[in-house]
């Protein structure tokens, strides 16, 4: 078991509360099933949540995540104004400092001192924690938070699994997310940047986007996107867009009759990476797009077939 399983293990309750899940508040330690009613069987109360003062709180210079939306966090403040917090965050002591350092949950504690809160609700990570557990602790939170644009979620993702040495399977078990979830938000961060900025600013929804990027050309992927928005044509109509680009085909011009003949795609296909030859055989007129995508989901299989004979 790795260091950040056993930290995950060991502190499973409170990680849950930092990260969302409701705090119970049966009576201390752990409750005899025979002795309460069924809704505190089997229920353990948090030993370490306190409050702190919001003064005494700095965030963590370190912290994975970019950005924090001014609209959403002045929103978050006046929740927690009118209904108070819902949810403890997390902390660890700095003793070079002299300050409680956010592990998880910095923009409650933002929005807390946009709300002019006194103190906070803290689950206290006692003991060292090593640098690498802890950023994979904070990139675990910030790829489960609601509020994440759809690039930022991606880069989320893609950081995690590189910190880890993951797979898009491995990460979306560990974060308990349908595997489509994590490829299809990977596939947002290969489109060009003109592309990633319409669906960060909202102009372009992801599940079009991905669509998008089964075209391999990223000039008519910008055009396409450039469409979309300009006309405002729903999913199922750039979904249509996106299959006309798809099929087009570079067009060559016959000797004396001026007429352009579609290329032919080949229906057996040989790839080269790494030091390994594939071969995929396909049906008659099958586009990249097509192939691209059929590879992606045939890679899916094989990462979980690995998996399961490891």
């Amino acid at each position: 078991m790795g260091k950040l399983d056993e930290l995950l293990k060991a502190g499973g309750a409170n990680i849950a509360e930092s990260m969302g899940a409701g705090l119970s508040r049966p009576a201390a330690g752990e409750v005899r099933t025979s002795a309460v009613p069924s809704r505190w069987q089997g229920v353990a109360k948090s030993k370490n949540a306190v409050e702190v003062p919001v003064d005494k709180i700095v965030p963590d210079p370190d912290q994975p995540r970019e950005e924090f939306e001014p609209d959403a966090l002045a929103r978050l403040a006046e929740s927690l104004k009118t209904r108070g917090q819902l949810q403890p965050i997390r902390v660890r002591w700095d003793e070079a400092r002299d300050r409680y350092v956010v592990v998880c949950g910095e923009r409650r504690w933002r929005a807390a001192g946009l709300a002019g809160l006194a103190t906070l609700s803290c689950v206290v990570s006692e003991g060292p924690v090593d640098e690498g557990e802890l950023r994979a602790l904070q990139l675990i939170e910030n790829c489960l938070r609601e509020d994440l644009k759809p690039i930022e979620q991606a880069k989320a993702f893609r950081a995690l699994m590189d910190r880890n040495g993951w797979s898009g399977n491995q990460a979306a078990k560990a974060l308990g997310v349908a595997q489509p979830t994590v490829v299809r938000a990977l596939a947002l961060l290969d489109l060009p940047e003109p592309v990633q900025e319409k669906v960060e600013q909202g102009a372009l929804s992801p599940a079009t986007a991905y669509e998008i990027g089964k075209v391999q050309d990223p000039a008519i992927q910008g055009e396409l996107a450039e469409r979309v928005v300009a006309e405002r044509l729903s999913r199922a109509e750039a979904v249509e867009a996106v299959k006309v680009a798809a099929r087009r085909a570079p067009s060559t011009v016959g000797k004396g009759r001026g007429a352009k003949a579609a290329a032919k795609l080949p229906t057996v296909r040989t790839l080269r990476a790494a030091g390994c030859k594939v071969t995929v055989e396909c049906k008659k007129g099958v586009d990249d797009a097509t192939l691209v995508a059929a590879l992606r989901d045939a890679l899916a299989q094989l990462e979980t077939r690995a998996e399961q004979a490891a």
